[in-house]
């Protein structure tokens, strides 16, 4: 099972995640969002060692500046929110990052819009809330692709790994329930070592 979690902290999540083996650390650039990332707190990534974690810039419709000055040297992947065509993909791709291609699932027929972008290095099944946890329709978990290049958002827990797991999901994205009951965009670090155990458990 791999899995990433998104709206980190560069300050205070990073090293916890890179200790747990995570292997992609997201980091939201969207100024809408409470997990929006200070451009400031970026400096702060170039110290951590991070072993076999990557970084992952999550955007909507990034500028090519933007692409320039934030997220090369920073980042190995590059998450796509917006209405990205597969020709911009392969824009983004020539500066040599890699590509998660976000496609929002809506119903049944929305699925196939995921071979439009072939190009990209992952594609992630997510819910048309974006951050707002709303849970991946149960009956489209069984119709969507499966393997290392596809992965599933969406209301996804330590209650429901295991049911997923089953279902075939091998590639997992997680935010929101890893957060704090009490603020919106704060990691709770033990919600995430809980959930990593229970991962380790289900992979044995």
């Amino acid at each position: 099972m791999r899995v990433k979690i998104c709206g980190l902290h560069p300050a205070r999540d990073v090293q916890l995640c890179i200790d747990l083996g995570i292997d992609f650390l997201g980091f939201i650039f969207y100024a809408k969002s409470p997990r929006n990332v200070d451009l400031e707190e970026i400096k702060k990534l170039k110290g951590y060692n991070k072993f076999n974690s990557k970084f992952v810039a999550v955007t909507v419709n990034p500028s090519d500046e933007f692409i320039r000055s934030v997220v090369l040297g920073n980042f190995d992947f590059i998450q796509l929110h917006g209405s990205e065509t597969k020709e911009r993909v392969n824009e983004i791709k020539s500066t040599g990052l890699k590509i998660i291609k976000a496609i929002k699932i809506r119903d049944e027929k929305d699925i196939d819009d995921y071979k439009e972008y072939s190009n990209a290095d992952i594609i992630l099944f997510d819910t048309p809330g974006m951050e707002k946890s709303i849970e991946f329709p149960k009956n489209l978990i069984s119709k969507i692709p499966k393997g290392e290049r596809y992965a599933l958002a969406g209301s996804i827990s330590q209650s429901n790994i295991e049911n997923l797991k089953k279902l075939g999901i091998t590639f997992c994205d997680l935010s929101s329930s890893l957060e704090t009951d009490a603020e919106i965009g704060y990691k709770d670090h033990q919600k995430i070592k809980k959930f990593i155990k229970k991962v380790n458990e289900i992979k044995n």
